[in-house]
C-alpha cells in the first residue's frame, strides 16, 4: 500500500561573491549528509517568504531578507516507511540577502553543519536533487532513505495546504484571459485568473497549462514567474459545505496565447470554472475580481 503526502516547503540562495551557503542534514531527517539551500517546511496558515526568513535564522543564525523570487520547483521521493510513503514537495525558492546575525550550525535541529561553498568544491558534495539543480551541476538520484529519520507529518484532519498555479495569460492584442468562478466555490462570482491545484507529481508550470486548456480550451507558454502569495482562511467554506482550515500558497506566471480562440470550459460539469473570456485591462478591472487577479492585473498597467 502506497501512501501520498504533499509538503510545501521554502529555501533561500545566499551568496558571498561566488560561494552559496549550504546546509548539511543532520542524522535525524531521511537523508543525512546531504546538503541543500537553508530553508523548510511552510507552517501551515505561513507565507513562504516568512517561512524562509524563519529557517534561515534557526538553521544558520543569520537575519536576512527576501531580495528576490529565483524559481519553484517539485519533486517527488519515496520513503520505505511501513509499506511505501511517497512524498510530493513543492519548493518556493528566494534569494535572500544577510542584514544581521552570526552565522554558527544549528543545535539540534534537521541540519548540523552550515558552510560557505565555492564552486570548485560543489561537484564533491553530496547535494539533494533540486539544490543541484539550481545550482548547475550533476543531479544524482538520491539512494535508498536512512529509516532512523522521521518520515514528515502529515496535516491533521480538518486542515489542508494546498499549492497552486495561476497564469496571467494575454494574447497579441494584450486581451487578458480570465476565468469565473462557478456556484458553490469560493469567490463563486468573480472573475481569477486560469490555473488551479498541482497534481501529486506533477510540476507547477505543467500544472498551469493543463488548468488553461481545462478552463478556457486555450494552448499558451510559460514566460516568466512573477510572484507566490497565499491565502489563509481557518474557516473556509468548501463545495461540501463542510468549513475548511485551510491554508492556499499560489505561484503566479506570465503565459503568452500566441493564437488564442474563443474561451471553452473543457473540464468535467461541476468543476470550479463557470466560463472563461478575454477582456481588455481596463475592463477587467471593472469585473468582480480575486485579490490575487487585482494584483497581477496592477502589474500590466491599464490599457
Amino acid at each position: 500500500m502506497t501512501e501520498q503526502r504533499r509538503r510545501i516547503a521554502a529555501y533561500g540562495l545566499c551568496r558571498d561573491g561566488d560561494r552559496v551557503l549550504l546546509a548539511r542534514a543532520a542524522r535525524t531527517v531521511a537523508f543525512p549528509g546531504r546538503w541543500q539551500l537553508p530553508g523548510g517546511g511552510v507552517d501551515h496558515g505561513e507565507h513562504p517568504a516568512t517561512t524562509v526568513v524563519r529557517e534561515f535564522g534557526e538553521e544558520t543564525g543569520l537575519e536576512v531578507e527576501v531580495s528576490g523570487l529565483r524559481n519553484v520547483v517539485a519533486d517527488v521521493i519515496r520513503l520505505p516507511y511501513q509499506d511505501s510513503l511517497v512524498v510530493h514537495t513543492d519548493r518556493v525558492i528566494y534569494d535572500v540577502t544577510p542584514i544581521g546575525g552570526t552565522l554558527r550550525h544549528e543545535r539540534e535541529g534537521t541540519t548540523d553543519r552550515i558552510a560557505w561553498v565555492g564552486p570548485l568544491e560543489l561537484p564533491g558534495l553530496s547535494l539533494m536533487p533540486f539544490t543541484a539543480q539550481l545550482l548547475g551541476v550533476p543531479v544524482v538520484p538520491l539512494p535508498e532513505a536512512d529509516l532512523a529519520g522521521s518520515p514528515p507529518a502529515g496535516l491533521p484532519p480538518g486542515r489542508r495546504q494546498r499549492f497552486a498555479a495561476y497564469g496571467l495569460a494575454t494574447d497579441p492584442a494584450d486581451r487578458v484571459l480570465l476565468s469565473l468562478i462557478a456556484p458553490g466555490y469560493p469567490g463563486a462570482g468573480r472573475w481569477h485568473l486560469p490555473g488551479g491545484g498541482t497534481d501529486h507529481g506533477e510540476q507547477p508550470e505543467a500544472a498551469l497549462l493543463r488548468e488553461l486548456v481545462e478552463e478556457s480550451g486555450q494552448l499558451g507558454r510559460v514566460t516568466d514567474l512573477l510572484s507566490v502569495s497565499h491565502r489563509y482562511s481557518p474557516a473556509e467554506l468548501g463545495p461540501e459545505g463542510v468549513p475548511i482550515d485551510w491554508h492556499g500558497v499560489r505561484a503566479v506566471y506570465r503565459v503568452a496565447v500566441d493564437v488564442p480562440t474563443e474561451p471553452k470550459v473543457t473540464e468535467a460539469a461541476g468543476g470550479s470554472t463557470a466560463r472563461a473570456a478575454w477582456f481588455s485591462v481596463r475592463d477587467a478591472l471593472n469585473l468582480p475580481l480575486t485579490e490575487v487577479t487585482v494584483a497581477a492585473l496592477g502589474q500590466l498597467g491599464s490599457k
